[in-house]
């Protein structure tokens, strides 16, 4: 008989982690737009939670996240906002834990958030590339997605440094 890879103590803590990604998906769909923004921009506040989970978990459980949160961004935004996600999240997580292998964990958390930023972007430009069969897409949004990348991946890893303490003793 194989033995189970998850503790109960485990994915209980990926539950807590799925309710926290929940909870701020929700909060922000609630938040007005960005200003000078691309429609449909979102802060990514979830991400902080996948990223934390990539630096604490490992790559494996960040991935479960990303998937698991996926599903509810499907539910909450429709099939189509759920590809999206999911193939942003996908390569997002793939980017960071790539970064993260080759550079020996020595990249700091801004880097790797602008970096996961921006792959997310490409990730979800390429389904929408995909799904509206229109190629042009790339070079008229991704440079507008890239600089909200940069920007909003900074906001983001600054967040993670601040709650990266709180979160570590959390965990252990």
């Amino acid at each position: 008989m194989r033995k189970t890879q998850y503790s109960t103590k485990k994915i209980a803590f990926l539950g807590l982690m799925l309710a926290v990604i929940v909870v701020l998906l929700a909060i922000e769909r609630m938040l007005p737009p960005v200003p000078f923004f691309p429609p449909n921009f979102k802060l990514g506040l979830s991400n902080i939670i996948i990223m934390f989970a990539i630096f604490f978990m490992g790559a494996k459980d960040a991935f479960v996240l990303g998937v698991l949160k996926s599903f509810f961004n499907t539910l909450m935004r429709g099939v189509v906002g759920g590809a999206i996600s999911l193939a942003g999240g996908m390569l997002s997580i793939a980017a960071i834990a790539g970064l993260m292998w080759i550079s020996r964990n020595k990249m700091s958390v801004l880097s790797l958030s602008i970096a996961g930023a921006i792959f997310h972007n490409i990730g979800q430009i390429i389904v929408a590339i995909i799904i509206l069969r229109s190629p042009h897409l790339f070079m008229l949004y991704l440079p507008v997605l890239l600089v909200a990348g940069v920007v909003m991946g900074s906001l983001t890893g600054i967040c993670v440094k601040i709650v990266m303490p709180v979160f570590e003793r959390i965990y252990k």
